[in-house]
């Protein structure tokens, strides 16, 4: 078994006083550095010690010319430079400036190494993330994979920032650091080249697809029979909610993807086998891992979501509008991710201009980045416009591996592991050591906790299956774990100039998959799937596979000809929003079974469908008023049928009255849209919420069950038991999203099912009908929000329930309350909800505040670039005190967007702060 070396625990009262001193010594600081005691004037002093000199002159040795840097009203950086590595190095330097704590922070998460500077909390999280071995491939992508230039490129990036941490001391750099120095002897290092490719990693990981519906479907077969968990994972709606092409096949003649192909001309069906029939089923003892998975659910949920709760809610929208359609004459295109909200905000607006384009120095390009990465993921330079949502490709396996001391069995025979030893150093206390075990699939990620070590003691499995033993281990292959040229594809993007090279570019953006929108200034329009995704020869990734057959390996990936696209498509606009991206069972190989189900995609599509019909045009004020479109999909099927519901209770028939005629919209102030969202809620838990296992439900969600091990009815022996919850809030089902739309949509056409019986308890009799259900959720849901709103639901809304609160992503989550007030910000009050094209998302498992959000907005003006326009969620700085912390957040909560610069003029026009990087 693999080595988890720990040094022996000191005695817990010394260790009890030296926290709790600690943390006063943290608070004490901060409220110095926070000028709030002890006469104001060395907390601002300090304070403002690390804020960035923004005017005058800095001189920076690697440089080889003046470089120019202007800041907006905002902060916001535009970049002049006369060569490409100068431009790179002050990049670092400007985001080291304004963000260099945060990209410290990144760095230690990608490489596991955040035990180092925040101590033995957070050595699992650490020996998990060393196992996957993010840097480890970020380092072979560097060495063997990436292109010269793009090297070149990194490496004066990693200049920059050096630059800027040479001879400062690190309270200088961030407040941050002023409290690290009080807890530990942290030391910041040099930037590396590295550090920024393997944020790809931490990038692919939170947008990596259905793994995590792959754990639940497995934990579901404790409760549920393989027929209801089909329900819950229903069919896309392909009737219903449009795919993002008209069609399309792969011609086999040429091999390669013909986009004017209709629907149905594809050869065969979509590799793989149907859910809950193939595979994974108990016959092949795959489901059956019901421990196994539990614990991985557990280590999932503690590894930090650098971009969100992965899930339903990762994604984005983004859909661009042909000029025949527009007012412009010229392509719009919209854009807005939507990922966890952090503090300092994920994205860093910035332009990179060289002063004179030339084959020597190619760049002039705005847009959004990563502090941390140079070049721009989201942007337009002066040809192109491009934009980003997450493709949802299935690019992660579970395999399940019969291990034994000396290997893993395949095909009857034993192959021994790949291992390697990894040293967790652990700030104020000793280093500890992992051992890392890997099979032909990848990493056992079951070595890194001990109920996964016990995989399998007791779940059935069939005669297919070899002997359990102690149990399975469970690798985890994934598509980012070999090293790949994302990187590469970053800076061709920056320089594409029409939809050839654009699509070049595309070729290289292998991890994580995404879909890839397009527009240029000669009105073209267009779409590209790229992404690494595997090709199964047997399976269909909707369950663990077993890795001892090796018909379950993966036989190689799509290739790029295969991959769908899009050019000019004669209905004039493109909408991606994680929806279906064809009809998958036409194409012959499987991107994904779990896409988002298409309600945000098909809003957006019947919006812009009734704008342009009878000859209408789209301007960039219709583009900025669609993406804050907030009206539910689930309320216009469910809400007549509340409305029908026969209530005597005065105080809830009071409620009720709340949804007469409601327009569906989710305002701010709606107290119809706060009671309709808290009967989803109570819908959601009653039909299906109580009846799923505790790994699936969310901790503190306890119920009375029968003990799961029991049969027969219920006598003096076999008591109820109280079963409480244990997955993290953010991540626990039913999460309210647009998959349980699909779930619940026929369902309501029944006023019979098995999942409208509830059993009753000492204040409701059981329900066995839609409506008896639907009543107790409207009881239950009046008097949740009487508790959290008050008795008068006059002075309800919804945005007191759905709050915004932006947190500091180390002391500001998990500091002491002191500390959490300094850094952190709100709450706003939000319109929007879940699924809503206005993606404030919420989980209703767990309750109403916001989780994930349009992290950005852009509406970019195709060919007159200076009316383009953008917003960030928080601000340029990563400064806890600065300015520019959250200057554009009280905008972003309005649905505005700011004036977006770009050429020279508007620059200028626009500029307040100039500094001169000399070398």
């Amino acid at each position: 078994m693999p080595s988890n070396t720990t040094a022996p625990p000191g005695k817990k009262t010394a260790k009890k006083k030296g926290r709790r001193a600690r943390l006063i010594l943290v608070v004490l600081v901060l409220a110095l550095v926070a000028g709030i005691g002890f006469g104001g004037y060395w907390g601002v002093s300090t304070v403002r010690a690390s804020f960035p000199q923004t005017t005058g002159e800095i001189r920076l040795d690697s440089l080889s010319a003046d470089v120019e840097v202007k800041r907006d009203a905002n902060g916001v950086p535009q970049i002049y430079a006369d060569n490409e590595t100068d431009l790179f190095r002050a990049q670092g330097y400007v985001q080291a400036q304004d963000r260099f704590y945060e990209m410290d922070v990144r760095r230690h998460v990608t490489a596991g190494r955040l035990s180092e500077m925040f101590g033995e909390s957070q050595v699992d999280t650490d020996a998990f993330l060393r196992t996957l071995g993010w840097r480890r491939v970020a380092q072979q992508e560097y060495d063997k994979v990436l292109a010269p230039e793009t090297k070149k490129y990194l490496q004066a990036y990693a200049e920059g920032v050096n630059a800027y941490l040479k001879d400062r001391a690190p309270e200088d750099i961030s407040v941050e650091y002023a409290a690290l120095a009080l807890t530990n002897d942290y030391t910041i290092e040099p930037w590396t080249p590295v550090d920024s490719v393997a944020w790809l990693k931490a990038m692919a990981w939170d947008l990596r697809g259905n793994m995590q519906d792959e754990i639940d479907r497995s934990l579901m077969t404790s409760r549920l029979s393989a027929s209801q968990i089909k329900q819950l994972y229903p069919e896309y709606p392909y009737a219903l909610h449009q795919p993002i092409l008209d069609g399309g096949a792969v011609d086999e003649s040429t091999g390669q993807f013909d986009p004017a192909a209709k629907p149905g001309e594809a050869d065969g069906a979509t590799t793989g086998d149907t859910p809950g029939t193939g595979p994974g089923n108990s016959a092949d003892g795959v489901s059956a891992q019901l421990g196994a998975l539990s614990s991985m659910s557990e280590v999932l949920d503690s590894i930090p979501a650098l971009l969100g709760p992965n899930g339903n809610g990762i994604g984005s929208n983004s859909w661009v509008v042909a000029g025949k359609y527009t007012t412009s004459g010229k392509p719009l295109l919209a854009n807005d991710p939507h990922l966890a909200p952090q503090l300092p905000s994920l994205w860093y607006q910035m332009g990179l201009h060289c002063r004179s384009v030339s084959a020597t120095c190619r760049y002039d390009v705005a847009g959004y980045t990563f502090s941390g990465m140079p070049g721009v993921i989201i942007g337009h330079n002066d040809k192109i416009a491009w934009g980003l949502t997450n493709l949802g490709a299935d690019v992660t396996d579970l395999y399940l591996e019969k291990i034994g001391p000396d290997g893993y069995l395949v095909d009857g025979k034993v192959k021994p592991f790949t291992v390697r030893e990894e040293t967790i150093k652990v700030a104020g206390g000793a280093s500890r050591t992992i051992t890392v075990r890997s099979t032909e699939h990848g990493p056992l990620v079951s070595d890194r906790n001990t109920e996964l070590e016990k995989v399998g003691q007791k779940a059935p499995v069939g005669n297919a299956a070899p002997d359990r033993g102690t149990g399975y281990g469970v690798a985890l292959q994934w598509t980012a774990l070999q090293p790949g040229k994302s990187m590469d594809a970053i800076f061709a993007l920056d320089r594409a100039k029409d939809f050839p090279t654009f699509r070049v570019a595309a070729k290289d953006f292998e991890v994580p998959s995404q879909n890839l929108i397009y527009a240029d200034t000669e009105g073209n329009i267009g779409y590209q799937s790229p992404g690494r995704i595997p090709q199964r020869t047997k399976g269909d990734g909707t369950l663990p596979a077993p890795g001892w057959d090796s018909s379950y390996r993966w036989k190689g990936y799509i290739p790029f000809a295969q991959l769908p696209y899009e050019y000019n498509p004669d209905r004039g606009y493109i909408v991606t929003a994680n929806q279906a991206v064809l009809d998958q069972r036409t194409y012959p190989d499987l991107l994904t079974k779990d896409w988002g189900y298409g309600s945000r995609s098909q809003r957006i599509n019947d919006l812009i469908e009734s704008k342009t019909k009878d000859g209408g045009k789209i301007s960039p004020d219709d583009m900025r008023t669609m993406q804050t479109d907030n009206r539910s999909e689930i309320a216009t099927m469910l809400n007549p049928l509340l409305l029908k519901v026969d209530i005597s209770d005065p105080a809830v028939r009071e409620a009720q009255k709340l949804l007469e005629g409601w327009d569906y919209t989710q305002e701010p102030d709606s107290a119809a849209a706060a009671y309709f969202n808290a009967v989803w809620r109570n819908v959601l838990k009653l039909a299906f919420g109580n009846k799923l296992p505790k790994e699936l439900r969310a901790e503190g969600d306890c119920i009375a069950v029968r003990p799961a091990e029991t049969t027969g009815p219920v006598d003096e022996q076999n008591k109820l038991v109280r079963e409480c919850g244990e997955r993290d809030a953010d991540s626990a089902q039913p999460d309210g999203g647009d998959r349980w739309y699909e779930v619940v949509r026929p369902l309501l056409k029944q006023e019979k099912s098995e999942w409208w019986v509830t059993p009753g308890n000492r204040i409701d009799q059981p329900t066995e009908t839609r409506d008896q259900l639907l009543a107790r959720a409207m009881k239950d849901a009046r008097w949740e929000l009487t508790a959290k709103l008050g008795k008068d639901v006059s002075t309800w809304s919804w945005g007191r329930l759905h709050q915004l609160t932006l947190k500091n992503q180390t002391l500001g989550t998990a500091g002491p309350g002191l500390v959490q007030q300094l850094l952190n910000r709100g709450p706003w009050n939000l319109g929007g909800g879940e699924a809503a094209v206005d993606a404030t998302g919420w989980n209703a498992a767990g309750g109403y505040d916001v989780i994930w959000v349009p992290s950005m907005r852009m509406v970019v003006n195709v060919g007159d670039w200076d009316k383009s326009r953008w917003v960030n969620l928080t601000g340029a700085s990563g400064h806890a005190f600065h300015a520019h912390y959250t200057d554009q957040t009280d905008t972003w909560a309005k649905g505005e967007l700011y004036d977006w610069a770009y050429g020279k003029a508007a620059v200028d026009a626009s500029t307040k702060d100039t500094l001169t990087l000399k070398p």
